[in-house]
């Protein structure tokens, strides 16, 4: 026979909510006391629920606040495991409001945008149907349709190539430079919406193109290019890139080749993340290697 479960009595729920209501005022006190302690904590969420303000000025707690609504209402959730999400909390926590590049479009975009309220979060995606699915459901995301040049089944070729190609070297494609009208360079990312060229990105996510089919672009080039932007960086500080799936051989293969060993400072699961040192603009660059 079976247990029914039994219904809430109104009581108990409005008991529930009343908890909830004291555990969420809580918290957005202890947050505006920490704050009042030190400004620089990114803890307040109070008022929760704001307008959009004149002037294009940015809703901070109104993106907070619809982020929470979207993952308490559905059962969709992000793909990246909690360790591997954790490992990029910890980054923007320390970094944002920051410029966030991510290539891929996901159940976790919501989350990541949220994450760098303030910042600049740009997503890139290169499945159209999925693009416009997201956006239908998340219409307030920065995100752009791309294509890109390589296939999976070219990355052998491509990587021991590359040190050939003059335009692929260290120092003669550093930066947006090196990038954006770098043609000569299977590897660089031409022809991306200018957004991407105009920012210096703070932190850059590697969780798409699509690398498991021969046909796939693989994720050879955004690899590269996350290297070639860190390296030409003329801001403060260095460039966080995070890497999803280096459990497969081709992301491990360019991610040692290109984002370098010694460049890294975490890892969690299938996700390790490098920090990329700007290459001094007055020094030569010697030899094909990045490392």
């Amino acid at each position: 026979m079976k247990m029914m479960r039994a219904k809430p009595t109104p009581q108990k729920a409005l008991l529930l909510a009343a908890a909830a209501a004291v555990l969420f005022g809580g918290t957005l006190l202890l947050c505006n006391f920490l704050r009042s302690v030190d400004p620089g904590l990114p803890c307040s969420f109070s008022p929760l629920f704001s307008r959009s303000f004149p002037g294009g000025a940015v809703d901070v707690q109104g993106e907070l606040a619809q982020a929470l609504l979207h993952y308490a209402t559905t059962p969709k959730v992000p793909q990246q495991s909690r360790a591997e999400i954790q490992l990029t909390f910890d980054v923007l926590r320390r970094r944002a409001p920051c410029n966030f590049l991510v290539f891929g479009l996901g159940h976790d975009s919501r989350m990541w945008s949220a994450l760098n309220a303030g910042g600049t979060t740009l997503f890139l995606e290169d499945n159209r149907e999925w693009y416009e699915l997201v956006l239908k459901g998340s219409p307030s995301l920065r995100a752009h349709y791309v294509k890109y040049r390589t296939r999976l089944d070219e990355a052998d070729r491509l990587l021991k190539g590359y040190r050939a190609e003059a335009e692929c070297r260290p120092g003669r494609a550093d930066g947006v430079a090196g990038l954006r009208s770098n043609g000569g360079c299977p590897l660089a990312l031409v022809g991306l919406p200018e957004e991407v060229y105009e920012k210096e990105w703070d932190v850059v996510m590697i969780d798409a193109p699509k690398g498991y089919f021969p046909s796939a672009p693989g994720r050879m080039a955004a690899i590269y290019s996350a290297a070639v932007m860190g390296r030409g960086r003329r801001g403060e500080g260095q460039t966080d890139v995070f890497l999803h799936n280096v459990d497969r051989k081709v992301e491990k293969a360019f991610t040692l080749e290109f984002l370098c060993q010694k460049n890294r400072v975490g890892a969690a699961g299938r996700m390790w993340n490098f920090r990329i040192p700007p290459v001094n603009p007055n020094q030569t660059t010697s030899g094909s290697n990045f490392c």
